[in-house]
């Protein structure tokens, strides 16, 4: 089954996040900063990698700059990233995919919410953007 890299701070999202992904199969690996995130992609080469957006404590690194770096590094930057992020409204979308994200899921994370995007990625040609593709991304919350 595929690897999968969980970039996530916080102990009750990495679980949540963990028990989702190993009840669908895969395997897991998690970083808890967005520099760890980035050495392991380019050690462990996952299949897919989530990355959440702020890592507390951790001033002058965030997801987005995580985002960047795996997909300026020639290594890992076939590597899909999947943001995961509290931040749900438009603009920070679209700001994690202008970054080089792949796909957007505002938490909490579900298993409804999160493996559909990732088997599409996952999928052969794996591009949610594509037309062709009948993947349809889960809706995104709206500010209230």
């Amino acid at each position: 089954m595929a690897h999968i890299l969980v970039v996530e701070d916080a102990p009750t999202d990495q679980f949540a996040i963990r028990s989702i992904l190993e009840t669908a199969g895969y395997d897991v690996s998690i970083a808890s900063t967005a520099d760890e995130g980035v050495q392991l992609a380019r050690a462990l080469q996952p299949d897919l990698i989530t990355m959440d957006i702020v890592f507390e404590g951790q001033r002058g690194s965030s997801g987005f700059m995580g985002v960047r770096k795996i997909k300026r590094d020639p290594d890992s930057a076939n590597i899909p990233v999947v943001i995961i992020s509290s931040k749900s409204l438009p603009t920070d979308r679209a700001w994690a995919l202008r970054q080089g994200a792949d796909e957007y899921v505002v938490k909490p994370v579900s298993a409804e919410n999160l493996l559909p995007v990732i088997e599409a990625l996952l999928a052969p040609g794996g591009d949610p953007d594509d037309p062709s593709d009948p993947y349809e991304p889960p809706p995104t919350g709206e500010a209230a």
